[in-house]
């Protein structure tokens, strides 16, 4: 009986440790804030969804290589558009700014979702 409960203690002990273990190590780990950017990077480059590189250039990213010019460069959109939902509408649908556009309406055209744009948004502002 002492051996059955010495053996639950030492059980008990070391869930506690593995727990405590896995907390701090995950207290320790660096916060993935770049996973919307990255996300919004592969997006704006895939040309089955955003494929922003068909027609805009985005120059503060070396791996956006593209001789598009058809639409403006995607640069400093965080002074341009100082205000997400600007761009946000802007992606969604630029119709709404310039009914005579030729970007396509990504978002009422359910090329991409709400939160895919949201993601190419928080690309861009990085760039």
């Amino acid at each position: 009986m002492r051996a059955h409960k010495a053996a639950q203690r030492w059980r008990m002990s070391w869930l506690i440790a593995l727990n405590l273990g896995l907390t701090a190590c995950a207290a320790l780990a660096p916060a993935n804030h770049d996973s919307g950017v990255e996300a919004g990077r592969r997006l704006a480059h895939d040309w089955q969804k955003g494929n922003c590189l068909a027609c805009h250039q985005i120059p503060a990213d070396a791996q956006a290589q593209t001789s598009a010019n058809i639409g403006p460069p995607l640069q400093d959109l965080r002074s341009r558009f100082p205000d997400r939902a600007k761009i946000t509408a802007q992606i969604w649908d630029a119709r709404g700014t310039n009914p005579d556009t030729v970007m396509p309406p990504f978002g009422s055209a359910r090329i991409l979702t709400r939160d895919e744009i949201d993601r190419i948004v928080d690309y861009l502002y990085a760039h």
